[in-house]
């Protein structure tokens, strides 16, 4: 079985793909905003997002106002739905399991009422 990406398995980056992956493009106070998270940690995991071609970034200025503008790649867009996928097989082998133990429990509790 796959393993999850590790790049993809930090709750802010997960967060920042997610919200990437459903728009055409997010400014900076966005996705600070959206993530609820601090202005420097974001700013880390963009750069770590950006490093791995997950995402783009284009700096750029609004009038005297630096704005910072970030796309999903075709790359992030592949890695996020592969995770997605992972974690799908890894939920259905949860399930599959959890049904076994149900039928052992439905087995027992039928066992303990004939006794």
């Amino acid at each position: 079985m796959k393993e999850l990406d590790p790049l993809l398995h930090s709750q802010l980056r997960l967060a920042v793909m997610s919200i990437l992956m459903n728009v055409d493009e997010a400014d900076f106070v966005f996705l600070k905003e959206k993530t609820e998270s601090t202005a420097g940690n974001l700013s880390v995991q963009l750069d770590k997002l950006a490093t791995a071609g997950y995402i783009a970034v284009e700096k750029g200025f609004v009038g005297k106002k630096t704005r910072t503008i970030c796309q999903v790649t075709a790359h992030g867009r592949r890695a996020f739905e592969e995770y997605v996928e992972t974690l799908k097989e890894y939920l259905n082998i949860l399930i599959d399991k959890m049904q076994v133990v149900w039928e052992y429990m439905r087995v027992i509790i039928g066992i303990r009422n004939c006794l």
